[in-house]
């Protein structure tokens, strides 16, 4: 469907899935996507292009309808329809809008943490779903990969991409089994060569335990998994006078990276308490997390900023390239799964 040589992932990690990473995996024989959901429309335009200038192959293009400019990227997205194979979001397009990139041959792929919103997204007309369990990195659900899997491959006609745990070809091979379509990976992925987080992220990374990696919710109300550093200690031992004061903090420093003033930025987060539940110091803080995010990501201050991580990172401790990495879990697939069959001869003469 998506015309990968591997049935692999690269999911839309913000500041980490750039052109660079996107070519490397797609080169590699996985399916790359673009993070344009921390794009402007003008960045979205170059980024495309410049992955186009890396990989013969295509790939796909991540956003969601609310981000700033939404409506133009979708129209980038759609203008690109010759190498943009697919889209992916959360919350994300309507019926309408889904029926556009369908029309453009843009395979919809949304990704989904529960059953009621894979069941929501096929009626919407998406042709495929990703299911991140509660293993995954970022926001995150409360259910378990190995449980909403096959919740989901029951309850749906449209091909699985299961996300949540996976790093390598045993599991790759066990999704398989189960009947998904193939994995999603974005910790892995991150945790590369090829990817564009400095160095001194990814050691803190490749150094965490899996009791290092835990959820909160103190960032933003929402269940996020994190490595557990300074920052995120800082977070989780605040009172509400402190939350007030993180909130506004953080809305200083948005106000700062982005030249936005402060009616503004009330006033988005005054809408974001009214439909999403929040707190006004949670809504500041939802709305000036990504500069936490980038602190660590893109400047490389792993104690300061924020880590998003799937608990897989636990248990990884090397930087493979994307080659290097996809061809490890071909052989390891190809292996376990012919060890099931008990006959290697077939397996490899059907690839």
């Amino acid at each position: 469907m998506l015309g990968c040589r591997l049935p692999v992932v690269q999911t839309a990690m913000g500041w980490i899935a750039t052109p660079q990473l996107v070519a490397a995996s797609s080169n590699a024989g996985a399916f790359g996507f673009l993070a344009g959901a921390v794009m402007k429309p003008l960045e979205l335009f170059d980024a495309i292009d410049e992955v186009k200038s890396h990989t013969d192959h295509g790939f796909g293009v991540n956003f969601h309808s609310f981000q700033p400019g939404a409506k133009d990227i979708v129209e980038i997205i759609l203008a690109n329809s010759d190498r943009v194979r697919a889209v992916s979001f959360g919350r994300g397009p309507d019926a309408g809008m889904i029926g556009r990139f369908r029309e453009a041959g843009i395979i919809c792929m949304p990704t989904v943490g529960a059953l009621k919103h894979a069941e929501k997204m096929v009626a919407l007309g998406c042709q495929a779903v990703t299911i991140q369990g509660g293993e995954g990195g970022g926001h995150t659900g409360s259910v378990a990969t190995n449980v909403l899997l096959p919740q989901v491959l029951d309850a749906v006609d449209v091909p699985v991409v299961a996300a949540g745990g996976y790093a390598d070809g045993r599991g790759l091979a066990a999704a398989l089994a189960y009947g998904a379509a193939g994995i999603a990976m974005g910790t892995r992925f991150m945790m590369t060569s090829d990817s564009p987080v400095p160095d001194s992220t990814k050691a803190a990374y490749t150094k965490a335990q899996t009791t290092d990696i835990f959820v909160t919710d103190k960032i933003d109300g929402i269940p996020q998994r994190m490595i557990r550093n300074r920052s995120i200690l800082q977070i989780e031992r605040t009172g509400k006078v402190a939350r007030w004061r993180r909130g506004i903090a953080a809305g200083a420093a948005m106000k700062r990276d982005t030249g936005a003033n402060w009616t503004t930025m009330l006033q988005s987060a005054r809408a974001m308490t009214k439909t999403g539940g929040k707190t006004l110091p949670e809504a500041m803080l939802a709305a000036a997390a990504p500069t936490l995010l980038q602190k660590a990501v893109v400047e490389g201050d792993a104690e300061n900023g924020l880590m998003s991580a799937g608990i897989v990172a636990g248990r990884l401790d090397d930087l493979p390239s994307c080659e290097d990495l996809l061809v490890r879990i071909e052989n390891e697939a190809r292996e376990r799964i012919a060890a099931l069959v008990g006959t290697p001869s077939e397996i490899k003469g059907a690839a």
